[in-house]
This record gives structure tokens, C-alpha cells and sequence, in this order.
């Protein structure tokens, strides 16, 4: 954002917004958050207000940019001068969305327009691929991998995974347990030597825990990784020393909370039950089986070639400001999230897990379901559960990354996206949704 528009819209929270006090945002939080929002949605024209109470109201709108609706909610202080005290945004229901079951081939022909829409907007920029059964209904590239050198995405670039690489190391895991090598309610302490963990880490922490995101660990990107050479965090024990030290935020399998270390130890109890790299295996046990060639945690000093640079837009009244997320990403991914693939490999791996080829269908089975037993209702082992269990998959985030797998249950479908944009595939994975989802019944049995 220029400086410009940056000093405006920090006029505007310091005139309207409540800015000090309990639960307050402060102006600078307030103004890098309305920032996010501007660039993400553009322009937002307001359909319906209404009123819940004297100090909310709320708004359905639509965005000019990725013609995505939201319900926005403002409450606002009740002390004169009725300051904004927060601000809600969720999904709304699209009252142009179709109502009926699409064929295929009305499902390819809107989702084609909708890609181009955006892509022409500088709002997509990546790759799509849909697919029934495997075979590809429709396939597309848009935008530059590199804009330094005016490189164009081709549908077989490589594009960041963000946390999508915890798919990948859950059924890894639910190999070596298939294989007798593990237990899901095996203790950390198994695996970890005295001292690598704390002592109560390593007795109260299980697998399970770890794949639901129930352990009570956090997540290794701390302050002291991001003073430290990105150079130094090659393997999983390199990660591991970050972590030695930290304290469980609750009892294990009490609470549900999103865990990059807890992704991150179970590479290092895949490796402690395989006797192999974790890296190794996975190139071995998941990539290989399922046809991935184009998939691997690559390391970024090294010549890897068709690989997207990420950006992160600033948009301003001059014009967009495109930043390469080169230097504030880690140099190699790992158990959690930050390998690279294509969504050809992808759709790949979906139908290779869905075809019983990576694990058996029990395995699958545990791996897509909810474990609300373990306070995960909407998370299985390392799988993302959405739309009432209709769809399975995975998505990863960072500035300059955005990626989504969509295995769609009971309907034959996979939608992979993957763009080098912030928050650039949502859109696109919010479209696919609806029309694939159009006139089907509202939950899925499994």
C-alpha cells in the first residue's frame, strides 16, 4: 500500500474505530488488517443491511475483484461516538448460485470463465486442474512463475505446498502403522530420546494427538527461527533443536489447535519407525507409487527448474507492487508444510489414496473421518473435513503461496489449485465448490 493511501485509511481507524482498551485492536494492527482485506477483495458493493441490535449490523457484499460474497458485521461501542469496535467477515451464501446439479460440461464451461475472469483481473495467478476419476475435465495456466524475467506458468509448474505436505507425512505414518512399525496411541517416548522433547511432552503426546493437531504443541516458526540463517534448516533434526524446550499449551487430545510442530515431530517418528531419512521415504513410499515425479521438498539454493516464485501484492491507486516471498520462506519444506508439486501430481496423489494404491481403504477411511473423540470435528489424521464430509483435502498458506487439494467424496470429483498470489487459489476453490456442489444433498455419508 503507498503511502498515500496508507496514511488515509489510518485517518479513517483513528476517526472510527475504537483503537485503545480491553480487546482493542491497535491503529497499526487495525490498518495492516483493512489493508489485507482491501487487497484481497478489492471494492466490496453492498446488496442488503440489516440490523441485529443497536450496536451491530450487518451486510451482505460482494466483491468487485474475485466476485466472492461475504457477510461483513460491524459492532460498534454503545458510548457516544459509537466507534467501531470489531469487524466480522464470513462466507455468504451467492444468491446467483445455481440451484440444480450441473453437468460436466457446464461445471468446466462456468469454472473456465470464472479462472479467466480472475486471471484477468491480476487476481489468479497459477494453475487449475479438475478432474473425475482421474481423468482431467479441465486444465489451465495463468500468470508469470517469475516476473523478474517475464516467465509464464505452464500447468506443469512447480508451486509451494504451504502446509499441504502434512497429507503426505499423515499417510506416511498411517503406512507404518498398517505395516506394524507404529501404533496410533504410541507416546512420543518411543521414538524420542531423553531430552529431546520434555519429559512430559514425551510421555503425554501421541501419534493421534499429533496427526489431529490435538498435542498442545505450537509452532516451530518462533522468534528464534526467524532471527537464524534460513540456511541452517535442512533436515528434521534441524528443526528439532528449535523445539526441545517447549511446554504443552493444554492436556493432549483436550483441545483442538493448529500444530506446525506437532507435523514437524512426526517426521522425526517417521524416521525413529522406518530407519529412513524422511524424505527418503516419502520420495519412496508416496511420490514414486502414486506417479509424482514433479514433487519433492526441494532445497532452493540448489537449480530447480519450472518452480514458481511467490508475491505478495501491495495494491495502490498507482497500480499493483509485487514482493517475491524469496527471502522470508524457509530454504527447504519439510514434515509440516513447504515442499513444491504440480496439480497434476496432486491429482495424482488423490487418486492413488482414494484407489487404496498409498494405504488400504481402512487406512483411508481413518485418515479422511473426523476424530471428535479427540476434540477434532472437522480435522482427521492430517486431512481437512469440510462441507459436512464431502469434501477431503488440504490447504497451505504464506504470503506468496496459496494451494488447495479438494477430494470431493461422494461425487467422483478432485479439484487441485495451486498459485504463487496470497490467498490467489481461495477464490478459485470457493467457485469450483459451489458448482460442483450445486444441488446435491447437504451432508454425505461416509
Amino acid at each position: 500500500m503507498g503511502v498515500d493511501n496508507q496514511d488515509t485509511l489510518r485517518r479513517f481507524v483513528e476517526q472510527r474505530f475504537v483503537v485503545s482498551g480491553p480487546g482493542s485492536v491497535p491503529v497499526e494492527g487495525r490498518v495492516e488488517r483493512l489493508a489485507m482485506l482491501g487487497g484481497m477483495f478489492g471494492k466490496l458493493d453492498i446488496r442488503d443491511v440489516s440490523a441485529a441490535a443497536g450496536t451491530e449490523v450487518s451486510a451482505t457484499v460482494q466483491s468487485g475483484r474475485t466476485e466472492q460474497w461475504r457477510q461483513i458485521t460491524l459492532w460498534f461501542d454503545s458510548v457516544p461516538p459509537h466507534r467501531i469496535l470489531r469487524v466480522g467477515l464470513r462466507p455468504a451464501s451467492a444468491p446467483d448460485a445455481p440451484a440444480r446439479r450441473l453437468s460436466d460440461a457446464e461445471i468446466v464451461e462456468q469454472l473456465r470463465a470464472y479462472v479467466e475472469r480472475m486471471a484477468k483481473r491480476d487476481a489468479f495467478s497459477g494453475t487449475v486442474l479438475l478432474a473425475k476419476r482421474g481423468r482431467p475435465l479441465y486444465s489451465a495456466a495463468f500468470g508469470e512463475a517469475n516476473k523478474d524475467y517475464g516467465v509464464q506458468n505452464t500447468i506443469d509448474t512447480k508451486f509451494n505446498l504451504g502446509s499441504m505436505n502434512k497429507m503426505f507425512t499423515a499417510v506416511a505414518v498411517m503406512q507404518l502403522a498398517e505395516a506394524g512399525k507404529l501404533s496410533l496411541d504410541d507416546t512420543l517416548g518411543r521414538f524420542l530420546k531423553a531430552g529431546a522433547m520434555r519429559p512430559e511432552v514425551l510421555s503425554k503426546v501421541r501419534v493421534k494427538h499429533l496427526l489431529t493437531h490435538t498435542s498442545g504443541l505450537g509452532s516451530y516458526f518462533n522468534p528464534r527461527w526467524d532471527s537464524l540463517s534460513r540456511t541452517l534448516f535442512r533436515s528434521v533434526d534441524d528443526w528439532m533443536g528449535l523445539i526441545k524446550d517447549d511446554a504443552l499449551a493444554f492436556e493432549p487430545g483436550t483441545r483442538w489447535s493448529y500444530s506446525n510442530t506437532g507435523m514437524l515431530v512426526l517426521g522425526k517418528v517417521i524416521e525413529a519407525a522406518s530407519g529412513r531419512d524422511y524424505f527418503e521415504y516419502v520420495r519412496e513410499h508416496i511420490y514414486t507409487p502414486a506417479g509424482m515425479t514433479n514433487s519433492d521438498s526441494y532445497e532452493l539454493d540448489r537449480v530447480i527448474k519450472n518452480l514458481a516464485i511467490g508475491y505478495d501484492i501491495e495494491r495502490t491507486a498507482k497500480g499493483a507492487e509485487y514482493r517475491p516471498n524469496t527471502f522470508y520462506h524457509v530454504l527447504r519444506g519439510g514434515p509440516a508444510g513447504g515442499g513444491y508439486s504440480t496439480v497434476g501430481d496432486l491429482t495424482r496423489f488423490a487418486a492413488a489414496l482414494v484407489e487404496g494404491k498409498l494405504v488400504s481403504r481402512d487406512g483411508v477411511k481413518q485418515l479422511t473421518t473426523p476424530k471428535a473423540e479427540l476434540s477434532s470435528p472437522r480435522y482427521g489424521y492430517g486431512f481437512g473435513i469440510e462441507e459436512n464430509g464431502r469434501i477431503v483435502g488440504h490447504g497451505g498458506g504464506f504470503p506468496g503461496i496459496n494451494s488447495q487439494l479438494d477430494i470431493f467424496v461422494e461425487e467422483d470429483y478432485t479439484l487441485a489449485v495451486m498459485s504463487n498470489y496470497s490467498m490467489g487459489a481461495q477464490p478459485v476453490v470457493e467457485k469450483g465448490r459451489a458448482l460442483i456442489l450445486a444441488g446435491r444433498a447437504p451432508t454425505a455419508s461416509r
